[in-house]
């Protein structure tokens, strides 16, 4: 589950100070989650596993 996996990943190990600094850092975990993070069960990142099908 995303949710679960933003909460483990990103806001549990940040002391949050203000709803600007929890956004940015909620917009750039999701940013990296879409497009670097490695799955582990294609072992792809979803940028690399969308342009398999682009191919």
């Amino acid at each position: 589950n995303f949710f679960s996996i933003l909460k483990t990943e990103c806001i549990y190990r940040t002391k949050l100070k203000t709803y600007e600094e929890a956004r940015l850092l909620i917009d750039e975990y999701i940013y990296f989650y879409n497009n670097e993070r490695i799955q582990i069960k294609t072992k792809l990142t979803p940028l690399e596993k969308r342009s398999q099908y682009i191919a």
